[in-house]
């Protein structure tokens, strides 16, 4: 028995060669020649419709709740900012979230709302540094900057 394969038995990737990459000359090169453009939208040749101008007197879109007519409660961070401050001691997320929801500044149907709260909490920590309102006291531990 060989292990070599026949003619036959060869796959059809190795059978083809390689293709080469084109090589173009150093005028074409800063000419940036990059291969056919692209008609714009709406062109001669164009399938695509042409976007009208837009409008400056036309009204901004606003966010979707708003247009609905749907109004939210507070976000999460803040009533854990509310329930910090009502608290005056350091709490940790699980402590604050039971907080929120029994005096119904948030709801959630989340599985973790805790987790959820906590990643919250070290996001504006990070983006927002020495103006977040909150302040890592110890492990899972937050309180308000003061």
């Amino acid at each position: 028995m060989s292990t070599k394969k026949s003619k036959k038995q060869t796959s059809s990737a190795e059978q083809r060669p390689a293709k080469r990459p084109k090589i173009m000359s150093l005028a074409e090169y800063e000419a940036g020649a990059k291969g056919p453009k692209k008609a714009a939208p709406g062109g001669a040749g164009s399938k695509t419709p042409a976007r009208p101008p837009k409008d400056a007197t036309a009204p901004e879109k606003t966010a979707t709740r708003k247009r609905r007519g749907t109004s939210r409660g507070p976000s999460g961070l803040d009533a854990a900012a509310k329930v910090l401050a009502e608290a005056g001691e350091p709490l940790n997320t699980k402590d604050m979230v039971e907080r929120m929801l029994a005096k119904g500044l948030w709801k959630t149907s989340g599985k973790t709302p805790a987790a959820t709260i906590y990643a919250a909490i070290l996001r504006e920590i990070n983006a927002k540094g020495a103006a977040s309102r909150f302040r890592k006291v110890e492990r899972g531990r937050f309180e308000l900057a003061k």
